[in-house]
């Protein structure tokens, strides 16, 4: 029995993959006539460069289904294998699955997302407080700075730490994994706020 203990989050990592690797941005601006995403602005499939078309339905649209991706799996997940913890294996796994399938999706030859949206959907799923903080510190540093990445950053940062002091150390683990995958994808946009050339949104960059 113990040698089959690794199937359940084998199969919750492969439901998370198949949800997280799911490219909305670039599906929703096709299926809108507006042409190929990664040939637009930045060439990122996440919802700030779906601004860029100029279609702010389809930006939001985005940023909800790409957060919504990851939490589904993560629901899904816990009701296929329920168990009496805040937090199983098996959601973790879906979860972790659903992070590197938005971030490396294989039907983009691997050349996913950024991850922001999704983390926020996977943090709600995981521990809504902790979404919440997510949410609240994205929002406040995207409105304070203007600028989209140091908005994710910020929250990205935050989320380890608030889960941690929450007590969850198996999620705050899990989290700083997500959040240091996150800042290596930023790492143009850390390059570009240092040099002074980061778009802010709404500038048209």
């Amino acid at each position: 029995m113990d040698g089959a203990n690794w199937i359940a989050p084998a199969i919750a990592l492969l439901i998370g993959y198949l949800a997280g690797s799911i490219p909305f941005g670039v599906l929703l601006v096709r299926l809108a006539g507006a042409g190929d995403l990664r040939a637009i602005g930045s060439g990122n499939i996440g919802a700030t460069n779906v601004l860029r078309t100029g279609r702010k339905g389809l930006a939001v649209a985005t940023l909800v289904l790409d957060a919504a991706k990851g939490a589904v799996a993560v629901l899904l997940v816990s009701r296929l294998w329920p168990h009496s913890e805040l937090v199983s294996d098996e959601m973790i796994a879906a979860a972790g699955g659903a992070f590197l399938g938005h971030l490396y999706p294989v039907w983009l030859r691997f050349q996913g997302g950024k991850g922001v949206a999704t983390y926020l959907g996977l943090a709600l799923a995981m521990h809504w407080p902790c979404g919440v903080v997510f949410a609240a510190v994205w929002i406040s540093a995207l409105l304070i700075t203007r600028f989209s990445s140091v908005g994710g950053m910020s929250a990205a940062v935050m989320a380890p730490v608030t889960a941690a002091l929450y007590g969850l150390f198996s999620l705050a683990i899990l989290f700083l994994v997500f959040t240091l995958l996150l800042l290596w994808k930023h790492r143009s946009n850390l390059e570009r706020l240092l040099a002074g050339t980061e778009p802010r949104v709404g500038s048209g960059g």
